[in-house]
């Protein structure tokens, strides 16, 4: 037996599992790309993402050209 869909507690259909229907899969799925689901982790701000992709300073790369 499986679980009844997330959504709208109908029993779920084998081909849209966990889903009951593609509507409740694509509603799903709005609300992973609209963000109303987060996971849980550590806060970031938005110089976050910079500081992690910036291996060494501007003035680093500079200095190596003769």
């Amino acid at each position: 037996m499986t679980a009844p869909c997330p959504l709208c507690k109908k029993p779920a259909d084998q081909a849209h599992l966990p889903f009951c229907s593609k509507r409740c899969a694509d509603i799903d799925l709005g609300r992973w790309l609209k963000g109303v689901y987060v996971l849980p982790g550590a806060a970031s701000g938005p110089d976050d993402e910079d500081a992690q992709t910036d291996s060494a300073p501007d003035d680093a790369i500079d200095s190596e050209t003769p």
